[in-house]
């Protein structure tokens, strides 16, 4: 086969994502590339014939392994070769098998099938095989990390964030225990529909018209048929399998990717040199800025949310792909081909994800700094929400604009939430009573450490990390979700 310059090829995965994400893309290529869509074709014709073979008895282990041979050496450009003389893809391929098996063997070669019945199941099973083997593999070490950080930074003060402001102070586990848990769940999710992709051998309208000229039960044979592939037949086809088994599948890694764009969002964020919370690995002879030597841009979570941006937007092309007039036209055959570029760029996007949080270090003393001058205007002005809280507890039916107020003085004076609170001797009393009657230690000092204020904030981001731990672990993701 002819070997091409990578840097001539079109699109940008096959060459830029190619080197810098080897690793991913080699194993991703094995199993959505057009030599993996030539092969996994090759292996559903020969799935075929072996169904006929052991429907009629004649099915031995040499034979089987003749054939399997035959599957995994078929030379793709001997099939796009044929393909210009016949101007059909599947036909090309049957040709192309019928000479390199017996003469007994070549007449169950495509035997009763119609090219759908090849292409739509080779496709379920290329798409399960790059998921369950590249993607969910990546995708539990990813969330496996996160789980990691969330355990060991759950007693980290760090200030809560909405709107872009400064809010009430959590940890920064906590922060990463959101993405723990989302991202856990759709992990989860695709785990479970990539088993339930689908195949068919139900012929050119699904009704078995050719198939029961052969075998009185055409079910039987094409269970039979799927069964060499690890498939379930689709309960109902038309030329078609169902569209909705990929479709679900695919509008689930979607979710996936929207999880992980908008961790990479806020891990950009957390880097910003006014925040400068967190900060990525940044090698010794990385460059940030061709023109400022000084600096250390975000690039890697710039990068994972640019991919999302790119291939995100495809979900419209799968809802499309829903639809198809009568029992099949055509209308899917070129966008149902970008299904494996969007599943490499959604791995690329992973890998990137994965290398961004492995070598990922909180600032515990830039956290700590943010949170002691949080508040906007007024220093330790976070904390105007338990004080608010536990005055009303007091019986102060106003107690949120005694509280306001108090912000605003605290403001107009340069002084701190805590001292001006301290000034408003019958506020300040109520709440610390109400301090003394919940047990928490030092009440009277209590709102001179923001920290302290933190909910159940670690105490979620401990248990999420270790629920989500266990369920990485084993053979099966689905394991255990009760």
């Amino acid at each position: 086969m002819e070997t091409r310059n990578i840097f001539l090829n079109i699109s940008p995965l096959d060459h830029r994502y190619s080197l810098s994400e080897a690793k991913m893309y080699e194993r991703l290529s094995e199993r959505i590339s057009e030599q993996a869509a030539v092969l996994s074709c090759a292996r559903a014709e020969v799935a075929l014939v072996k169904a006929h073979l052991a429907t009629r008895g004649t099915l031995t282990p040499e034979l089987e392994k003749e054939l399997d041979r035959v599957a995994d050496t078929i030379d793709p450009s001997l099939v796009y070769a044929e393909e210009e003389k016949t101007k059909h893809n599947i036909r090309a391929l049957v040709n192309v098998m019928k000479t390199m098996v017996s003469g007994e063997v070549a007449p169950l070669v495509h035997l009763g099938a119609t090219s759908v019945d090849i292409l739509d199941t080779a496709l379920s099973v290329r798409v399960r095989d790059a998921v369950r083997e590249v993607l969910l593999p990546e995708l539990r070490e990813l969330e496996t990390k996160l789980c990691e950080i969330a355990a060991r930074e759950a007693q980290t003060p760090e200030v809560g964030r909405t709107h872009g402001q400064h809010a009430v102070p959590i940890t920064f586990g906590f922060a990463v225990s959101e993405y723990v848990s989302r991202l856990g769940k759709s992990i989860l999710e695709i785990e479970a529909r990539s088993g339930q992709l689908c195949g068919k051998l139900a012929g050119a309208v699904g009704a078995y018209n050719a198939t029961s000229m052969i075998v009185r039960d055409p079910e039987d044979l094409e269970r039979r048929y799927l069964s060499y592939l690890g498939l379930e037949p689709s309960e109902h086809s038309t030329q078609l399998v169902e569209p909705e088994y990929l479709l679900r599948l695919l509008l689930e890694l979607n979710v996936a990717f929207g999880v992980i764009a908008n961790l990479a969002d806020d891990l950009r964020n957390l880097q910003r040199s006014e925040v400068g919370e967190v900060f990525e690995y940044f090698s010794s002879t990385q460059v940030g800025s061709s023109t400022m030597p000084q600096k250390r841009n975000p690039w890697n979570s710039e990068h994972v949310k640019s991919l999302w941006k790119a291939f995100a937007p495809r979900v419209m092309t799968f809802f499309m792909d829903q639809i198809s007039e009568h029992q099949r036209d055509l209308t899917n055959s070129a966008s149902q081909r970008f299904v494996a570029d969007y599943l490499a760029g959604f791995g690329l996007a992973v890998a990137r994800m994965k290398s961004v949080v492995s070598g990922l270090q909180a600032d515990r003393e830039g956290m700590a700094k943010n949170l002691a001058n949080a508040g906007g205007k007024v220093r330790g002005g976070v904390l105007a929400e338990p004080a608010y809280i536990l005055l009303a507890e007091s019986g102060i039916s106003d107690a949120h604009e005694v509280i306001r107020t108090i912000t605003l003085d605290a403001e107009k004076n340069g002084i701190s939430f805590f001292e001006a609170l301290k000034r408003q001797g019958d506020a300040y009393g109520r709440i610390t009573a109400q301090l003394e009657q919940l047990g928490v230690e030092d009440p009277a000092n209590f709102f001179a450490n923001p920290e302290r204020y933190r909910g159940l904030a670690a105490e979620k981001a401990a248990g999420l990390a270790e629920k989500y731990k266990a369920l990485m672990k084993g053979p099966s993701l689905t394991q255990g979700t009760d």
